[in-house]
């Protein structure tokens, strides 16, 4: 496919060509031309992900092959959960450190009878690949970036296994959440990963770009399944208070503030960035991701100031208004002592400030996938 001659800084995914005959909204992002959504508009994607089915592509994400009798080693080293524990088929969510602690990125972490594939995002995917690079010494580990051999679709929803059992031989009753299977899909290889992004019950499908169109129109012959782009994405984890790189967590957060400490195995062994969190963990922590409801009808954007006690204590990380729940919803980081739900603390939006409560997370419990 040919690459858009006005800008040639921006990449296309596989799909591009189906998105613009569908009239998206096409934007720059992580270096691609993506859609941040349809003529239907961000808040009916919303609910038709919530309600019945919708398809997003997602083949902006990087992944990395990991071979060699070192491989699962070194995934353990250069992640923080716990890779050993993983049998074929399962994958696992963990993140990536520096020294410091502070995240470098969030994956996931496939295992495969013969090799181990981190998915990555698609912002970080460079930086990535030369951070874990950095790691690699004597262990008998290759690391192949794949992503442009690589086309991803997320189908999720209440609907989606309805939707994809037509169109493959697996039987999908038997893949467990966090699990996959290689099976084919309107008859492309590919990878049946019950995994999403979105609270919903749904599976990523990974298979070669060549396929692309073919599986796209596949999935859409359903009739039940409505394209969805990136902003109802974004709209969607939120309210299930799944983190996003660069709003949520970043390289100045650690997976102990952010509510990551579940994906950390101090226990395991040694690891890129343990002994920054064990030294953290001992002096105890300062601040703390919470999630927020406002009960004003306004807009936490990233980056609005957040007050406690007064006193400016950080800002917006996430915010939208939740379709599913009709209320101001957002994440911020707040000082330990207040990071408790119930909490009032303020939120400074255009020049006046605005009461906010601390709220558990997830906003949203009515997710198919629970």
């Amino acid at each position: 496919m040919a690459q858009p001659a006005t800008n040639q800084s921006l990449k296309w995914t596989p799909f591009h060509d189906i998105h613009v005959a569908l009239g998206a909204k096409m934007v720059p992002f992580a270096g691609f031309e993506m859609p941040v959504q349809y003529p239907t508009g961000i808040t009916a994607e919303h609910r038709a992900v919530r309600e019945r089915c919708g398809l997003f592509d997602v083949s902006h994400m990087g992944e990395f092959e990991l071979r060699g009798p070192d491989a699962v080693a070194f995934a353990a080293y250069v992640t923080t959960n716990d890779v050993s524990a993983l049998a074929a088929g399962q994958v696992q969510y963990s993140t990536i450190l520096n020294e410091r602690g502070t995240i470098e990125d969030d994956c996931l972490v496939y295992r495969f009878a013969d090799h181990l594939m981190l998915v990555v995002n698609a912002s970080n995917k460079d930086k990535d690949l030369d951070h874990i690079l950095r790691y690699v010494g004597r262990l008998d580990c290759t690391i192949s970036d794949v992503s442009d051999e690589t086309a991803l679709l997320a189908l999720q929803g209440p609907r989606a296994a309805a939707v994809l059992q037509p169109l493959t031989s697996t039987d999908l009753s038997t893949i467990a959440y966090y699990h996959f299977a290689m099976g084919t899909v309107a008859g492309a290889q590919a990878v049946i990963s019950r995994t999403g992004y979105t609270g919903e019950d749904g599976f990523e499908l990974y298979f070669a770009p060549g396929d692309a169109q073919r599986v796209w129109a596949a999935l859409m012959a359903g009739g039940d399944v409505t394209p969805a782009g990136l902003g109802c994405r974004d709209t969607l984890r939120l309210e299930m208070g799944m983190a996003l790189y660069g709003n949520d967590i970043d390289d100045t957060t650690t997976p102990l503030e952010a509510g990551l400490g579940w994906v950390v195995k101090l226990g395991k062994g040694e690891f890129v960035g343990r002994a920054a969190l064990v030294a953290q963990k001992e002096k105890g922590l300062q601040r703390r991701l919470v999630g927020f409801t406002t009960p004003e009808r306004c807009f936490p954007r990233h980056g609005y100031p957040v007050y406690s006690d007064g006193v400016q204590s950080g800002e917006v990380r996430s915010g939208t208004m939740s379709p599913s729940l009709g209320i101001p919803i957002g994440t911020c980081y707040l000082p330990v002592s207040v990071a408790k739900a119930g909490t009032a603390f303020e939120i400074e939006i255009r020049g006046q400030r605005v009461a906010a409560t601390v709220s558990k997370m997830p906003f949203y419990t009515k997710g198919s996938h629970l």
